[in-house]
Order: C-alpha cells, then structure tokens, then sequence
C-alpha cells in the first residue's frame, strides 16, 4: 500500500451496506498514520448549491450553479460544507490534497462561485467521512473497499447513479459481479 492513499477513490464492495456507504465512492482527501479523511461523492443530498447560498445569503443569478446538487459528504458534521475542487486558487480555508485537486472549507469559495470566479470545476458537499488511526488499513485488508486514482471524469461528468460503477471500471472490475461477501483463503 502507497504511504497514502490521498487524492484516490474509495469504492465500497457490495458487502458494505450500511448507509451512507452502500455503492458509495469516497474521494480521500487526507490519509496518514493518524487516520483518513474523505469526501463521499456519489450521494446525494436533498438541497441544490443554491438553498447553500441562500442560508448563508449570497446571491446567485447562475441558474445552472443555483440548481447544482448538494452532496452528501459523509456522515459527520454534516452541518459543514466542503468543496472539492481542480484549481487551487488561494481561499482562505483551503488545502491541498495533490497536485490536481484541493478542498475548501471556507466562505470565500462560495462568494467566489456564486459571481461566477471559482474554479470551473467543483462540487460541494455537506458533511465528511472520517477514519480513525489503522481504521481504513483494515477495512481494506477487510476487502471492504477498493481503491482506484481519482478521476476528474467520474466527480465531473459521470451521473451520481453511475459513479459507483465507473469509479470500479477504472481498475476493471465490474462491481455488480462480485459477490455480496467478502472471503479470505
């Protein structure tokens, strides 16, 4: 296993079930021997980026920005928003995952964004996935997840309902035919 696991999918085996986690892809902003963190970026949640700005009340004329869903990012602190973004930018709030992606926590994105000056590709997402030290390590071992490079094809232009297969399809596998279990020989 690679020193981390940053900037990389999680695709969760069809034996994981529990909510939000079933068919999830989980995009790790952080990993390191203290733990993980990590966007889930295939579930949706039941605001629009617009009901975002408009509680923090910003103003938005782009329809199609207004009417961008919200996803479910994981399930603590789901009252907190993160953007995970390609373009680094300098906001406030921001940390870099990679050379190609960071996230943002921070208002500024949002202004930014709503005037039509943030980064072109972006999603938002409430709330995160959190893993405590060797946690993800045996979850893994665990055959609990697969791991695959993240991929600015799957969070951008793949259909949420499609990106758990997609995601699974960069490594070749077709989760729909792996078993419901996972065994060890």
């Amino acid at each position: 296993m690679p020193p981390t696991l940053a900037g990389q999918f999680l695709i969760a085996m069809p034996s994981l079930a529990e909510p939000p986690f079933s068919r999830g892809v989980a995009f790790l902003c952080q990993h390191d021997e203290d733990g993980a963190v990590g966007l889930l970026v295939n579930q949706l949640s039941e605001y629009r980026f617009g009901d975002v700005l408009a509680q923090m009340k910003l103003d938005c004329t782009d329809h199609e920005l207004a009417d961008a869903p919200v996803l479910i990012g994981g399930p603590v602190q789901q009252e907190r928003g993160f953007v995970l973004h390609r373009e680094h930018g300098h906001w406030e709030s921001s940390y870099r995952i990679n050379a190609e992606w960071s996230v943002t926590t921070s208002r500024d994105i949002l202004i930014a964004m709503a005037a039509g000056e943030g980064p072109r590709q972006a999603l938002m997402a409430l709330g995160y996935a959190g893993w405590s030290a060797g946690q993800l390590e045996q979850e893994l071992k665990d055959n609990t997840w697969l791991t695959a490079e993240a991929n600015e094809r799957v969070v951008f232009h793949t259909p949420l309902e499609e990106r758990w297969s997609a995601a699974a399809g960069l490594v070749g596998v077709d989760p729909l035919q792996l078993p419901g279990y996972a065994g060890h020989a």
